[in-house]
């Protein structure tokens, strides 16, 4: 506004002092003046403009002093003189109000561009993001390995297309759905495809969306959810992170949290007002079941759960097939080995595998990604890229090797043991200096008593090497020892396979099902009991260590073997391995992950 006020608006007055101005009105060279309270504005002859002085400041003006000869000397040279009256009041109101108002448009505009539940007065609106009915971009076809909830989502599909086939028949859809299971395992991929399918809008938000630092805010929300989706019927509203907004209301006396309840109530009453017949269904995803609230579990509001668990061997080669086919994968890529050497993984562990061994290929400029790139690619998943330039001194090499042989041996010796496929002492992410990698022959769902013992055995392996060679010990160890105390206390304080407690279980609470992390419940019982139970662990801890020692002492020789082979190639895999030990297998017969 300023530099257009000043570039057409504005006239070419030149700056005069006070003096300058009474010599040329003495002279007669000043045509008209305008006077006002401050400034004296003014224009010279037509005759004095033409000239060379002139040319080009027909105007000027200059600061008005208190000169009672103004007047007179400006009669007495014929100049033709005005006074001008100015409105400050007007001019300052116009200086203020022309800017708030375009600031004002501007605000306007802008939340109207940023959609509902953004603006800045518009915190009780839903935030939920709201896609047409083939924006999600995703159907069934993009979602493998989970069977078993496709086909039970087929049945809402089937109701969202033909709901008169459940009317006429008096049937009642669920009003709600939960999806459950660990993290990565696809949940809300299967939600946005279920709208895919459905053809039906999607509204889409998450359980942290609805909590704010205002009172009622959350509520508000969850009110204006639910009149959008009932205007936009039939529709899916899928609430990501369920846990946060709906978990059980008095789980944690010491912090109140009286907003976060009083949406979780209005979520409750909003989910048990709603016509079902309208053809509004809530989709809710979480990895934290066990922490809801009973009542957003029971029949009339996510009237059904289902379980997106990880992925078995057939479900997993069906995920890496689903990912590869977006890649040039070699002729030589069996993905059935790659399945079989990633058990655990769900579904985003093994898409990040596909697009790692892509990335490499690339690396290593190659026209195709090869079997030697996704092998690669699951060690960095599983224990981080390999640090090759980290140079370790040769005394801590060889340290690392027996380390490393000794989790090889153990494992190879203990009947119950998961097989080795490779073990190297490469230094792996942050701070493993090698691993050893061990994989089940099939997917385990339990493990019986002498399992865990050997998995204990197989941990303390490596301090036991140290030991053993160089009759010292090193902080090498301090991961093994951490993971093997854990697994003695939840063997006696949680599977009830210690000798003194027997099959009590003192661990009591909410543990979490889906995720991997164990959070010690609140202590609930005797000293007395937590003395047994520390003594009882120690002593597991104890005897599997003499069995992992007494395992290496009895057959140094292949201990040697092995620590030899890594020290001289750094990586051994299962197929060297067993050519290695060929004529010692005393617990178990060779197998392979990969035959």
């Amino acid at each position: 506004m300023l530099v257009l006020q000043n570039l057409l608006f504005a006239q070419p007055f030149e700056q005069w002092p006070y003096s300058k101005f009474k010599a040329y009105l003495r002279d007669g060279r000043v045509a008209e003046v305008r006077i006002d309270s401050q400034t004296i504005r003014g224009k010279l002859t037509e005759a004095e403009s033409d000239g060379p002085e002139g040319r080009g400041r027909k105007s000027f003006t200059t600061v008005r002093v208190d000169d009672p000869e103004l007047i007179s000397e400006l009669e007495k040279h014929h100049v033709d003189y005005r006074g001008q009256y100015e409105n400050d009041l007007l001019k300052s109101l116009l200086s203020w109000i022309v800017p708030l108002s375009l600031i004002f448009l501007l605000w306007m505009l802008i939340s109207r561009r940023m959609g509902p539940g953004q603006g800045v007065m518009n915190f009780g609106k839903s935030r939920a993001r709201i896609y047409a009915e083939r924006e999600t971009g995703v159907t069934f076809v993009d979602v493998a390995g989970v069977e078993e909830a496709k086909e039970e989502l087929q049945e809402i599909i089937d109701f969202l297309r033909y709901p008169q086939k459940y009317a006429a028949l008096g049937g009642r859809i669920p009003k709600g759905v939960l999806l459950v299971g660990p993290p990565g395992t696809g949940k809300t991929l299967l939600a946005r495809a279920v709208a895919g399918e459905a053809s039906v809008p999607f509204f889409t938000l998450s359980g942290s969306d609805f909590v704010e630092m205002f009172v009622g805010v959350g509520a508000a929300r969850v009110r204006d959810l639910f009149k959008q989706a009932q205007e936009k019927a039939p529709c899916i509203v899928f609430i990501d992170e369920l846990d946060a907004v709906g978990k059980a209301r008095g789980i944690n006396p010491v912090q109140q949290n009286d907003e976060r309840e009083q949406t979780l109530n209005q979520l409750l009453a909003e989910m048990d007002g709603f016509d079902p017949r309208k053809g509004v269904i809530i989709l809710g995803a979480t990895n934290r079941p066990e922490i809801l609230d009973p009542a957003l579990l029971r029949a009339g509001r996510f009237d059904r759960q289902v379980v997106v668990a990880r992925p078995d061997l057939e479900g997993r080669e069906e995920i890496l097939k689903l990912h590869g086919s977006k890649v040039r994968l070699a002729e030589d890529v069996d993905l059935h080995v790659i399945a079989a050497r990633t058990p655990g993984m769900v579904g985003s562990d093994l898409a990040n595998v596909i697009n790692e061994g892509a990335l490499l290929a690339a690396r290593y400029n190659k026209e195709a990604v090869t079997m030697d790139e996704l092998d690669e690619a699951i060690d960095r998943i599983l224990a981080g890229p390999a640090k090759k330039s980290r140079i370790m001194a040769p005394k801590e090499k060889r340290r690392v090797a027996y380390h490393e042989s000794g989790h090889t041996l153990v494992a190879e010796a203990l009947p119950t043991a998961d097989p080795v496929r490779k073990v190297t002492i490469i230094p792996h992410g942050v701070a493993a200096l090698g691993y050893t990698q061990q994989l089940p022959t099939e997917d385990r769902y339990l493990y019986t008593k002498e399992e865990l013992l050997d998995r204990i055995a197989v941990m303390l392996g490596g301090r036991a090497a140290e030991e053993v060679i160089f009759h010292d010990l090193s902080t090498g160890a301090q991961d093994d020892l951490q993971r093997a105390s854990e697994m003695a206390r939840r063997m006696v304080t949680e599977f009830g396979m210690g000798e003194t407690l027997g099959p009590y279980a003192v661990e009591q609470g909410r543990q979490a099902m889906f995720l991997d992390s164990h959070s010690p419940s609140p202590k609930t019982y005797s000293e007395d009991i937590a003395r047994n139970i520390d003594q009882e662990a120690q002593n597991i801890v104890e005897r599997m260590y003499q069995r992992a020692n007494q395992v290496l002492t009895e057959h140094r020789d292949k201990l040697e073997i092995v620590a030899q082979h890594l020290l001289a190639h750094e990586v051994i895999d299962q197929a060297t391995l067993a050519t290695l030990l060929s004529d010692w297998r005393p617990g178990k017969e060779p197998q392979f992950a990969d035959s």
